[in-house]
């Protein structure tokens, strides 16, 4: 059994055993992601609970928030307990939350009329305590209320996971302004896991660590989450050789 899968059967373990406690997560410093070449680069072997954490996707993603709404939404399948989702589009797609193991019933979805309300909604959000993760999105992120929205999760324990998403492209330089979160995230769409056959192979992003505190930044490449929010790391690419597939 290969390390990742060792990983991911523990955080499974882990995630059943908190579960049985009522979905207490205040004792947990982090969720692993399964994946060794990101676990091993962050503080704790993963995203960190009782912070605050930023997601943007790259290129077009930036404004239309597919990749990075997915990227979020597979971080909270793997955290037990309620999750809180604040928009202010009424564009979120249940259906494709489920495909990355984010179930609709464990959702409670608010739809604010603007930006302001989305800051308060998510502020008391992270204070209630009883929450698994709080996922907002939003356009923009003063430092000011990243600071309250950080020390709300610090007080609770609850992971708050902030996907940016802009109207226009032309916006997105706000996300390199400062902020009070402990990571930064990008992620970005790439060709698809080749196949030996005709088809399309399981769908692999970029993901980009840009900042974080007490890690350097990196970046890898894996396979997209599957059913259970667990992601994968990137197997060998093959080549056929006109007798038989073989790993380049």
């Amino acid at each position: 059994m290969d390390a990742a899968r060792k990983q991911a059967l523990i955080s499974d373990l882990q995630d059943r055993i908190d579960k049985l406690a009522g979905g207490a997560m205040k004792h947990r410093a982090a969720l692993p992601f399964g994946v060794p070449e990101i676990d091993q680069r962050l503080p704790g072997g993963g995203i960190a609970y009782g912070a605050l954490h930023e997601i943007a996707g790259g290129g077009n993603d930036a404004v239309q928030g597919a990749i990075s709404v997915l990227f979020a939404a597979a971080i909270a399948a793997r955290a037990p307990g309620r999750i809180l989702w604040c928009m202010t589009r009424s564009d979120l797609f249940a259906p494709g939350l489920a495909q990355v193991g984010l179930c609709p019933n464990r959702v409670i979805y608010c739809e604010t009329g603007d930006e302001t309300a989305a800051h308060d909604t998510t502020e008391e959000a992270l204070r209630h305590g009883s929450l698994a993760v709080v996922v907002a999105e939003l356009a923009r992120l003063p430092m000011t209320v990243s600071r309250r929205l950080q020390l709300a999760a610090e007080k609770t324990g609850t992971m708050g996971l902030i996907v940016r998403r802009w109207r226009r492209q032309s916006e997105a330089t706000d996300y390199g302004q400062p902020t009070a979160s402990m990571t930064r995230w990008r992620v970005s769409a790439l060709p698809s896991e080749p196949l030996p056959v005709a088809g399309i192979g399981r769908a692999r992003w970029l993901v980009e660590l840009i900042r974080a505190r007490a890690a350097e930044s990196f970046d890898v490449e894996v396979g997209a989450p599957d059913t259970r929010g667990h992601m994968a790391a990137v197997r060998h690419e093959t080549a056929y050789d006109g007798r038989q597939w073989r790993e380049r």
